[in-house]
């Protein structure tokens, strides 16, 4: 028998603790979003700099859309503010290349409707009775709409990422770490170990709920794969050995003609990336980024290993093998600090390998948490007794064989939206997302 999932934060009783924390990341989620829609100008902001990513326009009164339906109206019961602009920032009533020509809220005006809604809803949440519904029990309606304005934080600084022209963010890089020098790998025992979370109040219906799982003893790497070990790969013909690819992977690159990650260019005998308008070499000791899921399955394939399950993700990053138990981090059951994990756009870029020792797992585990998104084995679907809620299109219509399991959160990801549970999924093509991995193998039998 796995131990019951415990030791959350998250079953706190006291209203005015609860109503804080609400506040603070609410306050965190917004500062983060003036930033990302201040640091460049009018054209920047309503041009779409990708067919894959929204204009930045649509992202602003998107949050602040989505904010006054939970918030104002499913949690206030008050009228529509402006009902004749939901369907325009319906995200599935039209895909992102139609964007751009719908008729959006222009910058000045959107930033107006997302500070009137948010005056609005802070002033319903200092009255808010945190008990009484599913929306509002433990703030979950609050802590959901902070953590939707994080996750189009993240996707609006990938469209940073994207856009062409000088650079317009900036931020201290991480601190620099030691060579790593630790085992290369980890055993991950055999045996039961409780998935998911039914105690967390602000996870999403996708995390839900707490079930056991038992997974085989199998190997995991201790770090993430880095550039060094990437380049490796591509020098070796990676890109162009098709026994490393699953035909489809095989398909896509040679149709797109891809041979290295997303950003990155020869330079005579070195490599070069792109990085938020600046160009530099590729470090080598960081974890590679702008993988697709194909390219780290064809790596994991070269050097004789794989990638790791879901449950064998968060089995190495949450269970404790001395109590038996699921922790909330790999660290423990306290939230991140800056010790623990690279994380909230404290910087731009992933950390060396081997940093953060204070957040790796009780097994040695380290940056498991933070620094990139990893890429799963597994596709992305519900757990033992999912219910939707609070509607089915934040995971069950994509739920099937066509998006596959990211877990962990990158340097691109607010701590609100970030947990042992938290899953994360896209089509495995994707590379403009901040994606990782590290491999794994089942133990010798």
């Amino acid at each position: 028998m796995t131990a019951p999932e415990t030791g959350t934060t998250t079953t706190e009783t006291d209203t005015e603790a609860l109503r804080e924390r609400a506040l603070t990341c609410l306050t965190t989620a917004r500062a983060r979003t003036t930033l990302l829609t201040t640091c460049v100008d009018g054209p920047d902001l309503t041009a779409q700099h990708s067919p894959l990513m929204s204009p930045l326009v649509w992202d602003l009164a998107h949050i602040g859309n989505q904010e006054e339906l939970w918030l104002l109206r499913a949690v206030g019961g008050r009228e529509a503010m402006r009902p004749e602009i939901d369907s325009l920032y319906d995200a599935f009533e039209h895909p992102r290349a139609e964007r751009p020509s719908l008729p959006l809220l222009p910058p000045a005006e959107a930033r107006r409707y997302a500070a009137e809604v948010r005056g609005r809803a802070l002033d319903l949440l200092a009255s808010t009775d945190f008990h009484g519904t599913r929306l509002t029990e433990a703030g979950f309606a609050f802590g959901m709409v902070a953590q939707h304005e994080q996750q189009h934080d993240e996707t609006m600084l990938i469209t940073h990422q994207l856009r062409k022209g000088s650079q317009a963010l900036t931020a201290p890089d991480p601190d620099p770490a030691p060579p790593f020098t630790g085992p290369a790998e980890v055993l991950v025992p055999g045996g039961p170990f409780t998935m998911g979370t039914s105690a967390e109040p602000w996870a999403l219906d996708n995390e839900r709920p707490a079930h056991p799982r038992e997974v085989a003893p199998f190997w995991i790497d201790t770090v993430p794969v880095t550039n060094a070990a990437y380049q490796a790969f591509i020098e070796d013909g990676g890109y162009t050995t098709e026994r490393w690819w699953a035909p489809q992977g095989w398909a896509h690159i040679r149709r797109h003609g891809i041979t290295a990650p997303l950003f990155w260019r020869r330079d005579g005998d070195r490599w070069l990336r792109r990085r938020f308008g600046i160009t530099e070499p590729v470090p080598p000791d960081e974890p590679v980024l702008h993988v697709c899921w194909y390219e780290a399955d064809a790596y994991a394939r070269w050097a004789g290993r794989r990638l790791p399950t879901e449950a064998e993700w968060e089995k190495a990053a949450r269970h404790d093998p001395v109590t038996g138990r699921s922790r909330r981090y790999p660290w423990g059951d306290a939230d991140p600090g800056p010790e623990h994990a690279n994380l909230g756009q404290r910087h731009l870029r992933p950390a060396p390998v081997g940093s953060y020792p204070a957040g790796r797992s009780p097994l040695g585990v380290r940056q498991l948490i933070g620094d990139v998104w990893e890429w799963t084995a597994s596709d992305f679907l519900p757990y033992p007794g999912f219910r939707a809620f609070p509607y089915k299109e934040y995971s069950e219509v994509f739920f099937g064989s066509d998006h596959k399991v990211l877990r962990g959160g990158s340097f691109a990801v607010d701590p609100v939206a970030c947990r042992g549970t938290f899953r994360n999924w896209d089509y495995p093509v994707r590379r403009q997302i901040f994606s990782g991995f590290r491999t794994a193998r089942s133990e010798a039998v």
